[in-house]
């Protein structure tokens, strides 16, 4: 059974093999990766700074972002995948990020992670008083999108914007 932690130096190894996954498919997850030090992830004291920085950014956010919850889904301490959620949206994020992003490494995809991790940020989203929730995916991501409608989106339009085409899905959050 999968979980949601936070991000921990303690699966630098897992994170790392899910890297070179998304990295053979010529993709990569960015659940923040805006945050990386000068150290970069490869080394041990690199991925602990940066997991403490992940950790950091929900009450003391730098570079001008938003606070953000990220946690790492995992399951039998292997790095499946992260989900974030951005606890307020800022023009960019209205435009073409969302409140929440997730991504799932290639070897555990088809088995609904990505599904099950949303639902419960979204139990985390409504804690937090948010009322709806915005989640973009690129037009052409048709799991992504699938996820989201799963837990209830509704596709408001595809628009053009500065991280490229992207559809936009917006999910009511009834008490």
């Amino acid at each position: 059974m999968p979980q949601l932690i936070e991000p921990s130096p303690a699966l630098h190894a897992s994170w790392l093999a899910a890297r070179a996954e998304w990295e053979a498919l010529g993709t990569e997850d960015g659940a923040g990766r805006h945050l990386v030090p000068e150290q970069g992830l490869d080394t041990a004291e690199g991925f602990r700074l940066w997991t403490e920085a992940l950790r950091e950014q929900e009450t003391n956010p730098v570079g001008g972002y938003v606070p953000a919850t990220h946690r790492w889904i995992v399951e039998d301490s292997v790095f499946l995948g992260a989900i974030d959620l951005r606890h307020r949206l800022n023009g960019f994020l209205l435009e073409a990020g969302g409140h929440i992003g997730y991504s799932v490494r290639p070897s555990a995809r088809g088995r609904s992670v990505a599904t099950w991790a949303l639902g419960e940020m979204l139990k985390e989203a409504r804690a937090r008083g948010i009322d709806q929730v915005l989640i973009t995916c690129d037009e052409d991501n048709e799991a992504s999108a699938r996820v989201a409608e799963h837990q209830g989106a509704v596709l408001e339009d595809v628009r053009d914007t500065v991280l490229g085409r992207k559809c936009r899905f917006w999910i009511a959050l009834d008490d």
